[in-house]
């Protein structure tokens, strides 16, 4: 069945039959790379290919994504009109899409209602709500009137906006001088989505979408800044755009923007050590104890460098098993063989 199995696949990408897209990966063992059932490429002999279920799957065994189809570049990629839609909103937050704005468009809300509760956990118009106060509450913090700035962001009432505003930070509009703001926001990457949050300070974290201890990190976050979360737009995302889309190019080796971390004095120390480990080089948990003149805390280490909610741009990555083996890695195994091999490629 195995056999049978894989000869339809090879027709399949014979036939370059987009049927099969998302059903396996062809593994091309003269070249070493991996590609969809699609891919223009030249076509391998039969006995030089194998499949596999994923890309994860293909990069664990050693092959690498091909340049002409491009595997990894739509890895749970927000579909054009939803990014038509977000720039919209991120350029005038008080614009409001109703259902008939949505069908004018071709696009039906239950389909856009799906996408934002799995995507985002809420619903299209709960976004749009929380995206409207995120900028009315920047715009009060500010100094603007609470009366102008409700009806600037589009609300129809001011008892709307209040109780809208309440929902979300458990205070009215005039009270929320001392509160403060986490902004969010949905990256695209060849490894996939990512969600960022910024403070006025920096990125306060990076993660894959996928990360099982996503949820538990954004809580964390929060508490400790004492602040809420919410979909928004802040000055520091679009350096972080600019800066991932080099590195994933090859072309940048060192991130500067600003980050705002937030962890116990050891866990800085820890976060600190990892950031001074160069591109294209690994270390391991011992080697950064023995940094950190505490060589009988390895396990310490190792906690601290799992506590990391800051991916890539501090390189947790980057450290290794004392024998050189994989270990650990929030954003999974498959991910950081990928980095690593990036940036051996790239240094």
């Amino acid at each position: 069945m195995e056999l049978n199995l894989d000869d339809t696949y090879y027709k399949a990408i014979l036939a370059k039959d987009s049927s099969y897209e998302g059903t396996f990966i062809t593994g091309v063992k003269t070249t070493g790379i991996f590609c969809r059932p699609t891919c223009r490429a030249r076509k391998p002999k039969r006995e030089n290919v194998e499949f596999f279920k994923n890309t994860k799957e293909a990069i664990l065994s050693g092959y690498r994504p091909c340049k002409v189809c491009s595997p990894l570049e739509h890895l749970d990629e927000t579909p054009e009109f939803i990014k038509v839609i977000l720039e919209e909103l991120t350029s005038d937050p008080s614009t409001k899409f109703k259902d008939w704005d949505l069908l004018q468009r071709g696009i039906q809300p239950s389909q856009i209602r799906r996408w934002f509760l799995r995507n985002h956990g809420m619903t299209f118009q709960a976004y749009q709500r929380a995206f409207r106060i995120n900028s009315a509450f920047k715009k009060i913090q500010n100094g603007a009137p609470v009366t102008s700035v409700a009806f600037d962001s589009g609300f129809e009432s001011l008892s709307g906006f209040g109780d809208s505003f309440k929902a979300i930070f458990g205070i009215s509009p005039k009270n929320s001088k001392d509160k403060r703001i986490i902004d969010l926001a949905r990256l695209e990457t060849p490894l996939g989505t990512m969600f960022a949050c910024a403070t006025a300070q920096g990125i306060c974290l990076l993660e894959f979408s996928d990360r099982k201890m996503l949820e538990t990190e954004l809580k964390a976050i929060a508490k400790y800044l004492n602040a809420t979360i919410m979909q928004g737009e802040n000055k520091h995302f679009d350096t972080l755009r600019v800066q991932l889309t080099e590195y994933f190019e090859g072309k940048r080796t060192n991130f500067s923007i600003p980050i705002h971390s937030q962890g116990t004095d050891f866990q800085q120390a820890v976060w600190e050590k990892l950031q001074e480990i160069p591109y294209g080089e690994t270390s391991t948990y011992l080697r950064q104890a023995i940094r950190l003149n505490r060589s009988e805390a390895v396990r310490a280490v190792g906690n601290a460098n799992g506590m990391n909610r800051i991916s890539i741009i501090i390189p947790c990555h980057r450290v290794v098993g004392t024998d050189g083996s994989l270990t650990g890695y929030g954003g999974g195994l498959w991910r950081k063989k990928w980095l690593l091999d990036h940036e051996k490629q790239h240094r």
